[in-house]
């Protein structure tokens, strides 16, 4: 008797231990939670670039976009924010690694059909934010605004744009699209919000209709601007980009023109830059530092101005590795109408037992909280 009671006692902890997800879901050990009732969160997905240029790689942005979905009721998340360099070559036509080895086994059709793919485990379920990438326009990087990006990536295909796309600005070509888009969101707790993105290195006419925006029609909105070239590895705003495409303004630029006169542009995110992590034997000893960069700069009426660089396609160490080991950023905006939480989190690592220790990154610089005024 004392053998049978032993026995269904660990019968019943090998139950706890391993049936911990929702019934109805993978039974995996990680499920992010929110870190307070009344919050709501969007998450910024950096440069998936190093995952589509692969066709080994393309099922794990498959996966981040699929957790994503996942978690929309669990986490109350409102929007994906794609930080841009979707894809490694827009007009690259062979697979071939031309014209350097960086550039995958991918076309840059094949690169934007995975992208497409991705996203759609999103449609009709969530709206998402893609800001334009260098490596999103001309046929190699930046070379010049031409972009197949408006073939997969339009308002028709996800219904939940319509209850957020509220503005859109004309392209290079005078063709409206969403590479110059505008997103509102509502909310008891923060009042009303305003996501901007614009193409990379945007033009006069674009950085004009986002000051429109935030001057006139939304000037009573707190605005988030989602770009993807804004602060370097060191936290420097950037001036200067060595790519041909032109007219253009860099981000330095765009601060003068657009920002420091603002008085409700709140938070501005970007992927673009970063390096490879410091790789030790373990997750908690790694430097991952060089994969992200913050700095808060005064307004011109006063109020701090948060900017943040996260781009983690070099997270496993090498360029032309895995792309990126799924890594992400829960942004949870705190009822306090104010504080937004960042923690850094990897499905890729949440789903095994085998390494769900490694699932968040818990360095200051990886998990800290932003204040906005």
């Amino acid at each position: 008797m004392k053998k049978l009671s032993v026995f269904l006692c660990a019968i019943f902890c090998l139950t706890t231990v391993f049936a911990q997800g929702p019934k109805g879901e993978p039974q995996i050990p990680i499920y992010p939670t929110l870190e307070q009732d009344g919050s709501f969160t969007m998450i910024m997905v950096p440069d998936p670039q190093s995952y589509t240029k692969f066709a080994a790689n393309q099922p794990l942005f498959d996966l981040q976009t699929a957790w994503i979905a996942q978690n929309i009721k669990r986490l109350n998340i409102k929007a994906a924010l794609f930080t841009g360099d979707m894809v490694e070559q827009n007009g690259k036509v062979t697979s071939k690694p031309l014209p350097n080895p960086y550039n995958g086994d991918q076309t840059g059709r094949q690169q934007w059909e995975a992208v497409s793919r991705a996203l759609s485990r999103l449609d009709n379920r969530l709206p998402y934010v893609v800001a334009q990438g260098n490596h999103d326009i001309g046929h190699i990087t930046a070379t010049d605004r031409h972009t197949i990006a408006p073939e997969y990536i339009y308002p028709e295909r996800n219904i939940k744009f319509e209850e957020c796309l509220v503005s859109t600005c004309p392209n290079f070509e005078g063709v409206h699209t969403m590479e110059n888009s505008a997103y509102e969101f509502k909310s008891e707790t923060w009042g009303d919000l305003l996501v901007i993105t614009f193409e990379f290195a945007p033009r006069d006419e674009v950085i004009a209709w986002a000051k429109n925006l935030t001057e006139k029609e939304y000037k009573d909105h707190k605005v988030i601007i989602i770009t993807h070239s804004w602060l370097d590895t060191a936290g420097n705003r950037i001036a200067n980009e060595g790519y041909t495409v032109r007219p253009w303004n860099v981000a330095e630029d765009v601060w003068k023109k657009l920002v420091y006169e603002s008085k409700n542009i709140s938070l501005i995110l970007c992927g673009h830059t970063g390096d490879a992590p410091k790789i030790a034997e373990s997750i908690e000893k790694t430097n991952y530092k060089p994969t992200s960069s913050f700095r808060i700069d005064k307004a011109a009426d006063g109020r701090d101005i948060p900017q943040m660089m996260f781009n983690s396609q070099q997270g496993d160490g090498d360029w032309n590795g895995n792309g990126g080991d799924c890594w992400l950023r829960i942004l949870e905006f705190k009822p306090d109408g104010k504080t937004i939480s960042v923690r850094t989190f990897s499905p890729l690592f949440a789903i095994s037992r085998l390494t769900q220790h490694m699932a968040w990154r818990k360095a200051e610089y990886d998990q800290f909280d932003i204040g906005i005024k």
